[in-house]
């Protein structure tokens, strides 16, 4: 096999490293695989799962893509990275708020309500000219009222539900939704409201989770037919518990593409999920169902998981905001161990006040504050059948501190000071920018310029070196993970932290399109097969990858729309623990666009204003 061995590069030392935006760095595009579907789709697997051809056809695969150049068999000097922890550091945001780290999720929903401004009730008329989906204010304010109540609400959504699942293009919103449990939790809500003592803001507003959050009596299939016959729910995910704890109605489990392993959201068992804004195009994925149920005003908040932009991607081509944390701010306690040292809990948003409400909720320390305990595997097994034939996931345990428990501070931002932060740098690489259709390229660049032109912010340019070496080394990661094989090809690419913790000394926030494209058409062979399309898929996880390889904190605001009507979203990513700072942006940029926004052609008004 000596014969056989690629060359890998050799990565300068990173102190050695130019990131300016003179750098004789290149930016780099590997060779990509073409689309495949249906029958054509069927063949590749069943070569690929064979014991010789399939090894042969996988080095062809991963050398046309220089996976073998790049991250196998490169030679680097820093240390390995097996998972993205973020030490203490104290980052001096401005317009925060102090939070008692012991205060339960409705005392933090208290506090970050205190923390956005009130809207007036004349701003709440959906019959004006300006598109506003509903917040969470706006149901909290109706039910406080008497105008309407939770369980109308739910009513309402039930039958919204039932209406988006109707020939001849059913949107595919949710793998698991129980109607007499949702009413049973409104009534209970509603009683709540009447006797004047709701346990929060978020009493009876509607939640949807992702199928790959465990949401109790639901079973979590992470979009697959067999998964939850082996893994049953047995109880609530840490975040979802503490949702419920503050009088939130979950109202099902999300459709998903199967075991996040795609950014389509076509998934061969429930159906593709379809984009609210046009329905013969895709929603992008893994969270799909989550992003198209906010799109679509079924929900004003959903939970997702974000490993490879799963969270943001289809809150981008759906038109609405999609936040991910720093990893480790949110307990992963009751989550598909899919993607283990890069997933995280994300939120998908009507507006930026509302996924601010809702991570307020459900961040934070788990109670024991007990290590977390990682899984990792000890051998290479290249399929699920361990699973098929109810044997164990082959791992070992290891044990490393809570990341929650480094974080020294609880701070939300306060969205309503009259006092803009100020002295904002953002990092633009503009190569990596410009790496997307024109129109993304155009509204994204006019976006950022309105931004820094109001605030008199600025714009600081960089080179980020290596980005498709650390794409094709994430690409490693989750594929080895969710095989629950853990690769050697993990060592590679620390190197990346370095380079960004470089960056961030020279700027605040690194900004770039979410996708480099806006959503793609279905097309009708991959209905029960899925597809492989990769160079559509490039194209959407093309920003995506720092957020999750790296832990770092990310949110993706709706910034304008293609010439199709398909929405663009622009993309901030933040410094390990920099939520605040990220929130004030994004809910900047939200007051210059939010005018602009436009009602999707599925929409649903549960408050029934229209």
């Amino acid at each position: 096999m000596g014969l056989l061995r690629d060359a890998g590069v050799v990565y300068k030392p990173v102190e050695q490293t130019d990131l300016g935006p003179c750098s004789n760095e290149s930016y780099f595009k590997a060779d990509k695989a073409p689309r495949m579907a249906g029958f054509l789709l069927k063949i590749f697997a069943w070569f690929l799962e064979s014991r010789i051809i399939g090894a042969l056809l996988l080095y062809i695969v991963k050398k046309n893509n220089q996976v073998h150049k790049l991250v196998s068999n490169a030679t680097l000097e820093e240390p390995p990275m097996f998972v993205p922890l973020h030490p203490i550091t104290d980052l001096n945001q401005q317009e925060v708020k102090q939070i008692d780290s012991d205060a339960s999720p409705p005392e933090r929903v208290q506090q970050a309500i205190k923390c956005v401004p009130v809207t007036s009730d004349k701003s709440l008329d959906l019959k004006s000219s300006c598109f506003r989906r509903w917040t969470i204010a706006d149901y909290s304010r109706a039910y406080s009222t008497g105008e309407i109540t939770p369980l109308r609400v739910a009513e309402h959504f039930i039958d919204a539900v039932r209406e988006s699942c109707s020939p001849p293009l059913p949107m595919s919103f949710f793998i698991n939704s129980d109607a007499e449990d949702i009413l049973r939790q409104a009534t209970e809500s509603t009683l709540r409201y009447e006797r004047g003592n709701p346990i929060s803001a978020l009493d009876g507003v509607l939640i949807a989770i992702k199928d790959e959050i465990d949401c109790y009596p639901y079973p979590t299939t992470g979009g697959t037919k067999w998964l939850h016959k082996f893994r049953p729910c047995t109880g609530d995910a840490c975040c979802v518990m503490r949702l419920r704890s503050c009088g939130v109605i979950l109202v099902g489990k999300t459709n998903m593409h199967e075991l996040g392993a795609g950014v389509s959201g076509i998934n061969p068992h429930y159906g593709p999920i379809r984009n609210p804004y046009d329905p013969k195009k895709i929603c992008g994925g893994s969270s799909s169902g989550s992003a198209a149920v906010v799109s679509s005003g079924l929900c004003p908040v959903a939970l997702g998981v974000d490993s490879g932009g799963s969270v943001r991607m289809p809150a981008s081509l759906c038109g609405v905001f999609g936040f991910k944390p720093t990893f480790g701010c949110i307990p992963h306690s009751g989550v598909l161990p899919l993607n283990w040292t890069v997933g995280t809990v994300g939120i998908l948003a009507a507006t930026l006040d509302d996924a601010f409400i809702v991570y307020a909720a459900i961040s934070g320390d788990l109670p024991s504050h007990k290590p977390t305990t990682l899984p990792v595997s000890t051998s290479s097994i290249r399929s699920v059948k361990p699973m098929q034939d109810h044997q164990p996931f082959k791992r070992k345990l290891i044990m490393v501190p809570n990341r929650v428990r480094i974080h020294p501070k609880v701070q939300f931002p306060l969205l309503n000071s009259t006092k803009p932060i100020s002295n904002i740098r953002f990092a633009k690489y503009g190569e990596w920018f410009n790496d997307c259709s024109d129109e993304i390229r155009i509204c994204c660049s006019n976006a950022l310029n309105l931004l820094c032109d109001h605030y008199k912010w600025k714009t600081v340019g960089v080179t980020i070196p290596d980005i498709e070496s650390m794409l094709l080394a994430h690409y490693v990661t989750i594929s080895s993970e969710c095989s629950t094989s853990l690769s050697s090809h993990m060592e590679k690419l620390n190197r990346q932290m370095q380079i960004h913790n470089n960056i961030f000394a020279m700027a605040d926030v690194i900004v770039a399109p979410t996708t480099g494209r806006t959503a793609y058409s279905i097309v009708d062979d991959a209905l029960k097969t899925g597809e492989v399309d990769c160079i559509n898929g490039a194209a959407l996880i093309r920003y995506q990858i720092a957020g999750n390889f790296l832990g770092l904190p990310a949110v993706t605001v709706p910034v304008g729309y293609d010439k199709a009507g398909l929405p663009i979203g622009l993309q901030f990513i933040g410094k390990p623990w920099s939520e605040p700072t990220l929130m004030h942006v994004a809910y900047a940029m939200q007051a210059l666009c939010i005018s602009e926004y436009r009602k999707p052609k599925v929409f649903y008004d549960l408050l029934h204003k229209s």
